[in-house]
């Protein structure tokens, strides 16, 4: 843990409330768990209680100080429980957001924007590491056998063996910036579906695929759309994310 926290502290964060925050960790971590990467808030004004956002190889871990920064209240999220995450960057930092199987979605912002991206690239990794094993799992050798030679052969037959180039399987977190063009705004027309939806999503980056995402929910909220038809839309959502 004390080689990762050398390298979160080169981020620019505050030591005291990156050494105030592992000191509570300390006794939550479970065996095997890893620290990889903690991102603090830093908003414009002066923060004096900031909120944090840590993230190890089995879970996401929310932490909010409370009675003044007495206490610490922590919220986790373990992966597989982790539907997808998002990064949505501004003027004064970026907000990290990521959305629960539940139907949860949890937003820190203000998060200084190299934070932010370092954040978003660890949560990519681990949510890919879940989605795809086998890729990560180490490539089977397959030994080769000794060729028999017979004693009345005259010439010793030499066993060829054919190379063949491996081909290196890397992941790289794609950094989703702020979509300014605009889109069909759902608000307009309710009672309308859209054409073509697998043709206009594909089209669609993770920002605007997210905020589509909100406007489904606040037409399910005012009543606008029924269950069903939110649970279908956002299903095919999640599906291009």
């Amino acid at each position: 843990m004390i080689d990762n926290l050398k390298k979160i502290l080169n981020e620019d964060q505050d030591p005291k409330a990156i050494e105030k925050i592992t000191s509570k960790l300390s006794n939550l971590l479970m065996n095997n768990e890893e620290v990889g990467y903690i991102a603090v808030q830093k908003k414009p004004a002066v923060t004096i209680l900031p909120d944090s956002i840590v993230v190890t190889n089995k879970r996401i871990i929310l932490c909010k100080p409370k009675n003044l920064g007495l206490s610490m209240e922590f919220i986790d999220y373990d992966w597989d429980d982790i539907a997808a995450s998002f990064v949505k960057e501004g003027i004064l930092g970026a907000d990290f957001t990521f959305s629960t199987k539940s139907d949860l979605t949890h937003t820190v912002d203000y998060l200084p924007k190299n934070q932010a991206r370092k954040l978003y690239t660890y949560a990519k990794e681990q949510l890919d590491l879940l989605k795809n094993p086998v890729a990560f799992s180490a490539p089977v050798v397959e030994e080769i056998k000794p060729v028999e030679v017979a004693e009345t052969q005259p010439e010793i037959a030499e066993e060829v063996v054919e190379e063949f180039e491996t081909e290196e399987v890397t992941n790289f977190a794609e950094i989703i910036p702020v979509a300014q063009s605009g889109y069909r705004d759902e608000k307009q027309h309710p009672d309308e579906q859209p054409e073509s939806t697998e043709r206009k999503l594909s089209d669609l980056s993770q920002d605007e695929l997210f905020e589509k995402l909100q406007n489904y929910k606040k037409l399910l909220d005012n009543g606008l759309i029924m269950q069903g038809e939110y649970d279908a839309l956002k299903k095919e959502i999640l599906s291009h994310m």
